[in-house]
C-alpha cells in the first residue's frame, strides 16, 4: 500500500489519541446505550459517531455475557448512503489493532478485515475473520448495513502486547469514514480513500451482552 501525508498524518493522530479538528459536528455521540435489533434478536451496545452535521453512523457490538477473550463477537454498521466506507478500530486506533472497514456494494455490503503498522493505508489483514450473518445486512436508497460475526476482533498481538476487549467492562474503540466510494466495492481488499471524519469513543460492552449469544448466532447464520 503506497504512504501518503494525509494517511501519515490521520493515523498518527489516531495512535496518539488526538481526533482530527476537521469535523465539529453538532450531534452529541452516545456510547454504550442498549439496543435490541428486532431482526436478529441481538442486544446490542450503540455507538452514534457525528458522522457530519446532520447525520451519524451507527455503530453496534453484541458480545457473549461473560466471556473472557478471546471470544466472537457481532458487529453491525449502519451508515447513510452518502458514506463511502466507514471504519471501526477495536483497540481504539488506526494502528496496530484489528479494523472492520464496511462499504456498500450493490444491494449489500462487503467487510474487510484491515490492519495498519505504521502511517499508512490499512492493509489486509489474516488475523480477524468477518462473516456476515444471514440477516441484518441491506442497502437502500438511504442508508448501507452490515452485520457480522467477527473471529479475531476480540483479542490480539498490539504493540505493548497482548490486547483484550473487556466483555463486561468498557474500553476505547475508533472510527472513521469517507464520503468517497471505493474503487471496488465488491473486493474485501480494495483501495480506500483518505478519510473524511474520525473520532474514539469509550464504549460499554456490558451493555451488549447476551446470554443467548450462541442460539442468536446460530439461528442467525453466524
Amino acid at each position: 500500500m503506497r504512504c501518503t501525508v494525509a494517511w501519515a498524518a490521520a493515523l498518527a493522530g489516531l495512535a496518539l489519541g488526538r481526533p482530527a479538528p476537521e469535523n465539529k459536528a453538532a450531534l452529541a455521540p452516545r456510547a454504550g446505550q442498549a439496543i435490541v435489533d428486532s431482526e436478529t434478536g441481538f442486544t446490542f451496545s450503540e455507538y452514534r459517531a457525528p458522522n457530519t452535521l446532520n447525520s451519524n453512523i451507527i455503530y453496534r457490538i453484541a458480545v457473549p455475557q461473560g466471556a473472557t477473550a478471546p471470544f466472537d463477537l457481532v458487529v453491525q454498521v449502519i451508515a447513510p448512503s452518502s458514506v463511502g466506507w466507514a471504519g471501526l478500530g477495536f483497540g481504539g486506533s488506526m494502528v496496530r489493532n484489528p479494523l472492520a472497514v464496511g462499504y456498500a456494494n450493490g444491494q449489500k455490503a462487503t467487510v474487510s478485515s484491515r490492519w495498519a503498522t505504521g502511517h499508512s493505508e490499512p492493509a489486509s489483514y489474516s488475523g480477524a475473520s468477518y462473516k456476515l450473518l444471514s440477516t441484518g445486512n441491506k442497502v437502500n436508497s438511504t442508508h448501507w448495513q452490515y452485520t457480522a460475526k467477527c473471529s479475531g476482533c476480540s483479542q490480539w498481538q498490539g504493540s505493548s502486547g497482548i490486547q483484550r476487549i473487556n466483555a463486561a467492562g468498557s474500553g476505547r474503540l475508533a472510527w472513521a469514514a469517507s464520503l468517497t466510494k471505493v474503487p471496488q466495492p465488491g473486493s474485501n481488499s480494495s483501495s480506500l480513500t483518505m478519510h473524511s471524519a474520525f473520532n474514539y469513543w469509550s464504549h460499554d460492552f456490558y451493555t451488549g451482552a447476551n446470554a443467548n449469544f450462541a442460539e442468536l448466532l446460530a439461528r442467525n447464520g453466524g
